[in-house]
């Protein structure tokens, strides 16, 4: 009976050093992997053309966040957020109090478009003729009401109206039809309007109902704050400086090769949602948000469906932009700038998200599988068409966490790249989010190693035919669960029948089944501590149940 010791002893050894090398192995893509972090693939591993479009695009954006920063202080957020929501085909609104460069901002984003450009200020007394073109009397003669749009909004493809909750009600339907369905009813036809993006800004939220229609249009929110005390020295040398001569704006000239086009902006939001895959997490990240801002917060927040949808798409293009084809979690920071009805309202679904990141609730939900599937593979030992499918089931949760362990600890020894590195998070807030969160991705890191560890464990075991007693002495605690959830009807005392159960390690079915009463009298001897609390049922001589007397906490 030594050499069955022996022998358990050694398939449990051999078992604990696949595992190891199993683990070695995942630790060791993560320091090959360059720039790892992200939790999905670089285009490059998708398509050579798409990454070289990619690293293209990415190149045009670095230079012309940059090119729109010259001059601005405290102003980094607001020029990203501008750039996302014109490559993402949707429209912004900076809110804030007069003289905060709101005007100056919105104009920028044509300076980087070739494209035709249109920019009013509204009053309560503004006409359609302002925005829209005057009526021409030419078709007015021929009882024709049509207007002259050239040079006005129905032609712009960047727009940026100041004021803009000034707007009457002989202005709005057609300027909500212009924003969100880009047509424009000219007379008898309904033509399309080239619009790319358009900036609005405003000194105040909207006052009336009628007006809330065109808030939800503006999908990007921003409020921009007077330049804080740290940053008006900066701002004051600037301005001071031979820079400043000629007035504010950009000088600095952008590179022919680096001009973002109207087709790198076009193309952009389709080749995002054509390749960039939208993971679980982060539907179900925003779905728990939209439920919290709507039933817990208070006053509660409105989220109208289209401003959902719209923002997933939002996401899609964040993650394109930055050469994902996954959006991650972290992207989701992005929502603080969509969610809002109020401007304080961004610092708490801010606040929320964070939380969201810190918490990693879907480890909980791996441990239950994890549970489930060494519930099945204990029962399910000897059917080899259901432990071929527990196999493949335990390989998946190998795989995803894997991935997580990648982009957990990737972030961790690459310097945060998923946010440090992302184009539409501002320096300030990618070094705040990183510095709150390391910590507890660290914890995060632990407990992930040590679940994907256990799920390694179980696919080795399975790999090698071991049978229940081999899976308890590896697995003790997802073993104690499996116990504590049986039905009661199957746990025995130990000695309650002395021909069908025995102390015994239930592995010896393996290596040498007992063929008499006396055999199982013999292994009774033998007293493995590892064994003490086991009790082994046989139906007869084959293990058809096993449980602990005394179950860890």
């Amino acid at each position: 009976m030594h050499g069955v010791q022996g022998l358990f002893t050694l398939r449990i050894t051999a078992i604990r050093g696949e595992v190891d090398a199993a683990m070695a192995a995942v630790k060791s893509r993560l320091s090959q992997a360059a720039g790892g972090g992200s939790g999905s693939r670089g285009a490059a591993e998708r398509d050579p053309a798409l990454a070289v479009r990619a690293e293209r695009l990415k190149a045009k954006l670095k230079n012309a966040i940059g090119v729109m920063q010259e001059g601005l202080v405290e102003r980094d957020a607001e020029v990203r957020l501008l750039l996302l929501a014109a490559m993402a085909g949707e429209h912004i609104l900076l809110i804030g109090p007069p003289g905060t460069a709101k005007s100056e901002v919105g104009r920028r984003l044509n300076t980087l478009v070739d494209g035709t450009y249109f920019e009013r200020l509204l009053t309560r007394f503004s006409v359609p003729e302002e925005l829209f073109g005057p009526l021409s009397m030419r078709a007015l003669e021929n009882d024709e009401y049509i207007r002259q749009v050239d040079g006005y909004l129905p032609t712009a493809e960047v727009a940026f109206i100041d004021e803009i909750f000034k707007a009457n009600s002989a202005i709005l339907n057609t300027l909500l039809t212009v924003i969100n369905e880009r047509l424009f009813d000219n007379g008898n036809k309904r033509t399309p309007v080239p619009l790319i993006s358009m900036v609005g800004a405003s000194n105040e939220l909207p006052e009336s109902e009628e007006l809330d229609a065109l808030y939800d249009r503006f999908l990007v929110r921003r409020q921009v704050r007077q330049v804080s005390p740290a940053g008006v020295a900066q701002m004051l040398t600037y301005y001071s400086g031979s820079e400043a001569v000629g007035g504010a704006g950009i000088s600095r000239r952008v590179d022919p090769a680096l001009r973002l086009t109207r087709e790198d902006i076009v193309g952009c939001k389709a080749a995002a949602l054509s390749s960039v895959r939208v993971p679980q997490s982060v539907i179900q990240l925003v779905t728990d948000l939209r439920i919290h801002l709507q039933e817990r917060f208070e006053p509660p927040v409105y989220v109208s469906d289209r401003r959902l949808v719209k923002s997933i798409q939002l996401l899609q293009v964040a993650a394109y932009c930055n050469g994902r084809d996954t959006v991650s979690e972290y992207d989701c920071l992005l929502l603080q700038h969509v969610l809002w009805q109020r401007p304080e309202q961004s610092d708490r679904i801010h606040d929320r998200i964070i939380s969201h990141l810190s918490v990693d609730d879907g480890l909980k939900q791996v441990q239950y599988l994890l549970g489930g599937l060494f519930s099945r593979a204990c029962r399910s030992l000897g059917n080899a068409d259901k432990l071929a499918d527990i196999k493949s089931e335990v390989n998946g949760l190998v795989q995803l966490l894997s991935d997580k362990y990648q982009q957990v600890a990737g972030n961790l020894t690459g310097g945060f790249p998923v946010v440090l590195d992302n184009l539409w998070l501002s320096s300030e807030e990618s070094a705040a989010v990183a510095t709150a969160l390391e910590p507890k991705l660290v914890k995060t890191r632990a407990a992930v190693e040590q679940v994907l560890y256990d799920v390694l464990t179980l696919e080795v075991a399975l790999q090698f035919g071991s049978d229940p007693v081999t899976l308890a002495n590896l697995m003790p605690r997802q073993w104690a669960d499996f116990i504590r959830n049986s039905d009661i009807g199957d746990v025995k005392p130990i000695a309650s029948s002395s021909m069908h159960e025995c102390h015994v390690a239930a592995q010896h079915c393996s290596f040498a089944k007992p063929d008499s009463s006396d055999e199982l009298g013999q292994l009774r001897l033998y007293d493995y501590s590892f064994l003490n609390d086991l009790t082994v049922t046989w139906s007869p001589y084959n293990i058809v149940h096993m449980s602990t007397v005394s179950i860890p906490s």
